[in-house]
């Protein structure tokens, strides 16, 4: 035979005499050697978790209760704020009502009754979920979270985390899953320095424990998935993203049968009353802190959880000096004025925002006249329109998309529009539907893009942003800093180029302040240096971006330079320094906005009308004894006076400007243009009649630019009277201007 072959039929492994793998065999552990393997690794975590078990006992309860403040640093190291008062009051499970504790179960952890005190599956679920980028989960059970906030800290490690996991193991053990859910109820964090159930129904409700309803122990269930973010008093741009967690708590609750559908069905959202504030942040202070607070949780350098846990020195970018002249100037022109004899000045609100262009640090805030009174940030809220000073995205938008008119014209400053109101849109010959109103309802007849910007002309905005494209101009919105989740910058769709997005102030700060930077944007900073117990915390880096070419930014400034030359924003020439700005007013004038810019600073300001007790949007009209209140007035006013004392003892620095081609050479002569542009003809061209129809005859569009003779000044051209048979893009709105009025329609710039 053979020497080193196996017997049996089958096929064997190959050996020499002595018995031993010849080969690439040899490099294979054999099967006892695996098995072996096995057997040891399942014996080490065997052994392992059974040390861990009889290791690790049940600690006494942490020392959360007692949690440390949090010390908030002006940038020059002087104290802004404190906070880590503690508000806790702890209650039987008895006295939380079986609906309520149903609720949190919905939202938390629905099989806490029949599951054990881990979850392995949640676990590495939520771990992969973390490490392949689709959001940072917690996979934990009730249990879990109760040891972490009653026995352990809020510390994202390794060793506590396997701490975690054998006191929860223990603790499902030895204490019923009554006294458990009775303990996450009384150490969880709802907002509001609220600790437990019974702190949170008060700060919310006004009432104990026992008398909350099913719909508001939801909306409290809701907030512990994010206790900050789903405050909707103190984030009313969130609410979509509140109704939808309560929803889906409501939702759980009849998926487990602990509600009927007929029940559900009735449940309206309860509204919880407006946050009492602590004597530490009454002022400015509760707004930077709120602010800087957000900006820790929104950009993950520290949890909610982990932040409640006191300890750290946060440095912000604040400036006192400046923070102090941002309040003055509110003051000065605003409310100095206000007169309570007047309903309409109890409506009165105002947010600010300032930012260093070349570092992004956000160099001053204003929140409200105190955080005790208006408890929402008028810096940071994301509920009301930003009206025309939206505008200069667009043209931003066309100059970066090297955009043209209907009939192939590049839009530049000198590009001639059609400026009559409520002029139809059109898009490659169709009507879109879209018809805004001039304020006023003014119309201007041939006008160029330069002075269109000066008087805020809705009518050649719009059929801008359809030149460009809705869908471009959002991208360059977003490009340009404005969050991608804005409400209504989605939706908008057409009459997106005229503001009806509700980015923050503090949005439309990052906005300008990269227009004043060339078109380059660096994402700003609330946070100089976070450190605890000496030890300093990572922050994030924040890389810059071009957002847009020089010559599209610097080309946007200059028409912004005349906006403040002699446009709507003259007022800002009170700075004493070269400026770029932008007005805005937002619908039925419940908001009135400047937005501006020197080469050393980025800043914006909003009057805001709410209702005091409804918090319902507001009209201004007759605010401070003003018929109407303009971005103009108020809103530049303050800005000049902040500006000034804000870059008092800075040298006085001129706009460095590298304009696009075409920008400043465009001829007043050139012909007009089909429908998006009205045919460019003399710069004197007549002015329009009073019915708002430029002098001469109207000429159908012919899709190609129609040449008067020399020695008679042309006339614009417009859409046919009546609108094709074809439907409108699905781009656009599709209300016409015989239609009742609709939004665009009531706009005013």
């Amino acid at each position: 035979m053979r020497r080193g072959t196996t017997f049996g039929g089958g096929r064997g492994v190959h050996t020499d005499m002595s018995g031993q793998r010849t080969g690439w065999r040899r490099a294979l552990p054999s099967w006892r050697t695996m098995l072996g393997t096995v057997l040891l690794f399942l014996l080490i975590v065997i052994g392992g978790l059974v040390g861990g078990y009889l290791l690790v006992e049940i600690p006494p309860a942490n020392s959360a209760a007692k949690a440390q403040s949090n010390v908030y640093l002006y940038s020059d190291g002087s104290e802004l704020a404190r906070d880590g008062e503690v508000n806790r009051q702890n209650v039987h499970l008895g006295q939380v009502p079986r609906h309520v504790q149903q609720a949190v179960l919905a939202a938390e952890d629905r099989d806490f009754y029949a599951e054990s005190a881990i979850d392995p599956a949640a676990m590495l679920r939520a771990a992969w979920n973390t490490v392949t980028g689709k959001g940072k989960q917690s996979g934990s059970t009730i249990t879990q979270q109760y040891v972490k906030n009653y026995y352990l800290g809020q510390e994202q490690t390794l060793t506590r985390k396997a701490k975690e996991f054998f006191i929860a193991i223990k603790l499902d053990r030895e204490v019923s899953k009554d006294n458990i859910l009775e303990g996450y109820l009384n150490s969880s964090y709802y907002g509001r320095n609220a600790y437990g159930i019974q702190a949170a129904a008060q700060a919310y409700y006004g009432r104990d424990s026992h008398r909350l309803t099913t719909a508001q122990g939801a909306y409290l269930a809701a907030l512990l998935n994010a206790p900050s973010a789903y405050d909707i008093t103190a984030h009313p741009g969130n609410r979509s993203r509140v109704l939808a967690r309560w929803n889906y708590v409501l939702d759980g609750m009849v998926e487990q049968k602990w509600l009927s559908p007929g029940e559900r069905a009735a449940m309206r959202f309860p509204a919880p009353r407006p946050a009492k504030t602590s004597a530490g942040l009454t002022g400015q202070r509760g707004y930077l802190v709120e602010a800087v607070r957000d900006y820790l949780t929104d950009h993950h350098i520290l949890d909610d959880n982990t932040l409640r846990s006191g300890g750290y020195r946060i440095t912000t970018t604040l400036g006192k000096r400046r923070q102090n002249a941002f309040v003055e100037a509110v003051d000065d022109r605003l409310m100095d004025r206000l007169d309570d004899s007047r309903e309409v000045d109890r409506y009165v609100r105002a947010g600010g925002a300032s930012i260093d262009p070349k570092s992004g640090r956000v160099v001053a805030l204003y929140g409200g006249i105190d955080y005790a009174k208006q408890y929402v940030n008028g810096a940071t809220r994301s509920d009301y329109q930003v009206g025309s000073t939206f505008k200069p995205i667009v043209f931003a938008s066309a100059l970066q998309n090297r955009s043209t008119t209907q009939d192939g014209e590049r839009i530049t400053p000198q590009t001639l529009y059609d400026g009559t109101n409520k002029r139809m849109a059109v898009s490659h010959g169709r009507s879109t539907g879209f018809a805004p109103a001039n304020e006023d309802d003014r119309s201007y007849g041939p006008i160029t893009v330069t002075e269109a910007t000066d008087k805020s002309v809705n009518a050649v905005y719009a059929q801008m942003g359809i030149d460009v494209g809705p869908g471009k101009v959002k991208d360059t919105a977003v490009d340009l800093g404005i969050p991608a989740g804005t409400p209504g910058l989605a939706s908008s769709q057409g009459a997106i180029s005229l503001g009806t997005a509700t980015p923050s102030v503090l949005d439309m700060a990052q906005v300008y302040a990269t227009l004043a930077q060339h078109g380059s944007l660096r994402p700003y900073t609330l946070v100089d240096k976070v450190t605890k117990s000496d030890e300093e915390i990572e922050l994030p880096e924040r890389e810059r971006t071009t957002a847009l070419t020089r010559e599209a930014a610097d080309t946007t400034t200059s028409i912004l330079r005349s906006v403040v030359d002699g446009g709507t924003g003259t007022a800002a020439q009170q700075a004493g320094r070269p400026a770029a700005g932008k007005t805005g007013t937002a619908e039925e004038d419940k908001a009135a906005w400047f937005a501006g810019y020197t080469p050393d600073l980025a800043t914006v300001v909003a009057v805001l009308g709410q209702h005091p007790e409804s918090a319902a949007q507001q009209p201004l009209y007759g605010a401070a004894g003003l018929p109407r209140v303009n971005g103009g007035d108020f809103p530049a006013q303050i800005w000049a006076d902040y500006t000034a004392a804000a870059l008092r003892g800075h040298p006085v620095r001129d706009f460095d400007l590298h304009l696009a081609e075409g920008a400043e050479s465009a001829s007043p002569s050139a012909e007009p243009s089909d429908s998006g542009s009205p045919s460019p003809g003399t710069s004197d061209a007549p002015a329009p009649g009073p019915s708002g129809t430029p002098p001469g005859n109207t000429v159908p569009p012919t899709g190609a630019p129609t040449t008067p003779p020399a020695t008679v000044p042309p006339s614009p051209t417009f859409p046919t009277e009546t609108p094709p048979t074809s439907e409108p893009t699905e781009d656009f709105p599709t209300v016409g201007p015989g239609d009742e009025e609709p939004y665009w329609q009531r706009r005013r710039g």
